[in-house]
């Protein structure tokens, strides 16, 4: 279906590496693990300053250490930067000392491509944003390539994160709406949930059972998107009986501005992004209409 097909057939990877074993990469390991992405958890390397990080990982199975290049040694697919932004710069030190052929993936938020291979000459280089939900296999993740990567990188990356949910290729560019999106996204789902659950207990339910109501109405509605392939628009359609309950709610929602309001958020968002990564505010303006 729909669904599978934005999937790309994953390819067993030998070895990962992963620079920083907080829990975006302890979810990534896990997910590597449990989609069989790779053989077994003896695959991964994985490195932090924090023991009990390392402990952490050592009890899964993972090669875990406190050694940077030790890592890079030992990957042979990937090498995973999965650190604060303001480390990376000396995390690329170690991955430089080192003569291998692993592509080098950046989830580290900001931090440019052009970054990333000014630090690292002449290595294949990508850079990966991905949000919260990955820590339960569901992420929605977005990735460019830099002017190095090849065909076969694209093909490592879509095996690390599909391995814990979907990932989408963009042009770099527009990596800033992927995190008004997606990136910032779950916080308005959460925001979404919350008021769902409200209106239900306004309307009589117990707080638990809204709650519950709510989450599986938005998690089952998603799914119906991505498994069917059809307009959003299509499926409200479907829901929307003439003179019926639905379309008296959807009324509601419009009359409060919902769209324009939920489409300013993801273009705050945006906005905000570009701002921290630099971006001229005349620039901001001119050329992306923010």
């Amino acid at each position: 279906d729909f669904y599978h097909n934005l999937k790309n057939t994953r390819n067993m990877l030998s070895s990962v590496g992963f620079l920083g074993s907080g829990m975006m990469a302890s979810a990534l390991m896990d997910g590597l693990v449990s989609n069989k992405a790779v053989s077994s958890p003896d695959s991964i390397w994985c490195s932090d300053p924090w023991e009990q990080a390392r402990v952490g990982a050592s009890k899964k199975g993972f090669h875990s250490t406190d050694s940077n290049i030790e890592v890079c040694q030992n990957a042979t697919d990937a090498i995973i930067i999965a650190v604060k932004p303001n480390v990376v710069s000396d995390i690329c030190k170690n991955i430089i000392s080192i003569d291998s052929d692993a592509v080098v993936i950046s989830i580290a938020a900001g931090v440019t491509i052009a970054t990333l291979e000014s630090c690292l000459p002449g290595r294949r280089v990508v850079r990966v944003m991905p949000n919260t939900p990955c820590l339960v296999g569901q992420a929605a993740v977005g990735f460019a390539l830099g002017k190095h990567a090849n065909d076969k990188d694209r093909e490592v990356v879509n095996t690390i994160f599909g391995s814990v949910g979907l990932a989408m290729e963009v042009k770099e560019s527009l990596l800033d709406a992927v995190t008004g999106l997606s990136g910032s996204g779950p916080a308005y789902v959460f925001q979404f949930i919350e008021a769902l659950s409200d209106g239900g207990v306004r309307s009589g339910l117990p707080r638990d059972v809204a709650t519950k109501l709510a989450a599986q109405t938005v998690k089952g509605a998603a799914e119906m998107v991505l498994r069917t392939g059809k307009h959003p628009g299509l499926l409200k359609d479907g829901v929307t009986s003439p003179g019926g309950t639905t379309i008296a709610g959807v009324e509601a929602l419009e009359k409060g501005g919902f769209r324009a309001t939920t489409m300013s958020a993801v273009t705050a968002a945006t906005k905000r992004s570009m701002q921290l990564g630099g971006i001229p505010p005349n620039e901001i303006a001119h050329k992306y209409n923010l």
